[in-house]
């Protein structure tokens, strides 16, 4: 393994959010939170349509551009090139919740702290659903990978069961959400979750959560079983 990946720490092990570990990973930040604002600049701005035109021109010229290089389909796929470095890390760039090099993905930053895992979130206009709100799904969709993430604490891995999401309070737009989850409970294969999310003191929304854990040959073989 390259001596960079054997120094670097794992990426969730603090609140600290890590650098890249190459040039290549650098600049795939860059250009995915050069997409992110163009999404957000997109969805709220009145443009003239010569503009949206030219600008589709270019954007459609640059994604030619990649599709004409080499392709790695899934993180597994990425994590089998040693220059790329392990799952782990390949999710911390390119996981559409978390990636930092994911122009999808917010990202959610998460860590563990003891028997709790923290994280904070922040979600633009790009994600709205009732005015001035994040969409339910988008709430959804953060639990599933904070919950799923927090099975880190029992050791082995698993998929989603069953997630129930209470949505108590709407979730604001544009405003740094405070996470926290904890395991309850461990019944042989099923891991039982629960979480909350918070704007400020107020809590928007929980969720429990059942997990099943599975072989962790199991879970890389997924992607060949689709």
């Amino acid at each position: 393994m390259p001596e960079s990946h054997q120094t670097f720490h794992h990426p969730f092990e603090s609140e600290e959010i890590h650098e890249p570990i190459n040039e290549t990973w650098a600049e795939r930040r860059r250009l995915s939170r050069a997409i992110k604002r163009l999404t957000e600049n997109l969805v709220t701005s009145d443009p003239d349509p010569a503009l949206v035109s030219k600008l589709a021109d270019q954007v459609e010229a640059a994604a030619d551009q990649l599709e004409d290089c080499p392709r790695y389909y899934g993180r597994v796929a990425f994590s089998d090139t040693e220059e790329h470095g392990s799952y782990g890390f390949i999710s911390h760039e390119i996981n559409p919740l978390i990636g930092h090099g994911n122009p999808i993905a917010p990202p959610i930053n998460m860590w563990i702290d003891g028997d709790t895992v923290r994280g904070t979130v922040s979600l633009n206009w790009s994600y709205e659903g009732p005015p001035g709100c994040v969409h339910g799904g988008i709430v959804v969709a953060i639990f599933d990978q904070f919950l799923g993430f927090t099975q880190v604490l029992t050791k082995q891995p698993g998929v989603t069961g069953t997630l129930t999401t209470r949505f108590e309070k709407p979730t604001p737009l544009n405003t740094e959400l405070r996470l926290e989850a904890r395991v309850d409970k461990v019944e042989g294969r099923k891991i039982f979750i629960t979480g909350e999310m918070y704007a400020g003191e107020k809590r928007t929304a929980s969720c429990q959560g059942l997990f099943l854990s599975i072989p962790n040959e199991t879970f890389r073989s997924l992607g060949q079983q689709t």
